[in-house]
């Protein structure tokens, strides 16, 4: 999988609880032809995160989705097909977070925070792997993620970086991915405390960026 500027990808341990985007459905009520992509997508973040994607099977998910066993072949193909499209979701949403960016760190905290509500998405988007590296529908929203994160580096006033403009994309990517993936994994439970996270955050960026305000 490209990655958003040159970005390697790691394995992620399996994330916390993310809420589903779908309303839960009283066993046994067929969804109705609109609700089936979104149910079966709802489910399948479930089950990721609190399993992991390796728990995923299509046949379960349409009886946790309370769906026809052929519904999620019909909606994705297959199981790669679903985590690409869950893939997709996941970078589309982080481009809307990061277009919204008023500075680098400002980008940097809302890519934290994407990480902290999608844990799922997140643990699916960097898991090269599972996924279909040519789909269209992954590419384009990748490439709006990498773009929004561009710019947020691009309107850094040069002498801030102290390096080029594409090496600070790195660095601000590998502080923000990095600091997400540890505090997923409860790696900085006792460095961070009772600390918020994303204020945290803000001041490891400040030591990277200096002449940021």
């Amino acid at each position: 999988m490209r990655t958003l500027l040159l970005m390697t990808s790691a394995h992620q341990p399996p994330p916390q609880q993310e809420p589903s985007t779908a309303p839960p459905s009283p066993p046994g009520r067929p969804y109705h032809h609109g609700d089936l992509r979104r149910a079966i997508l709802g489910t399948a973040l479930d089950v990721i995160a609190s399993d992991g994607p390796s728990a995923l099977s299509l046949r379960d998910l349409a009886r946790r989705a309370g769906v026809s066993h052929a519904a999620p072949a019909h909606h994705f193909k297959d199981r790669t097909g679903l985590l690409t499209a869950i893939a997709a979701e996941g970078f589309g949403l982080l481009a809307g977070a990061l277009t919204e960016a008023a500075d680098l760190k400002d980008a940097g905290v809302r890519y934290v925070r994407f990480a902290r509500e999608h844990p799922a998405h997140f643990q699916v988007m960097f898991t090269p792997e599972l996924l279909r590296a040519d789909d269209l529908e992954l590419t384009t929203a990748r490439a709006l993620a990498g773009d929004a994160l561009r710019g947020a580096v691009s309107a850094v006033r040069p002498e801030s970086l102290g390096i080029d403009t594409r090496l600070a994309g790195v660095a601000a990517w590998s502080l923000a991915h990095g600091f997400a993936t540890l505090l997923l994994s409860h790696n900085l439970d006792g460095p961070v405390g009772d600390r918020d996270p994303e204020e945290v955050f803000r001041t490891l960026a400040a030591m990277l960026f200096r002449g940021e305000a």
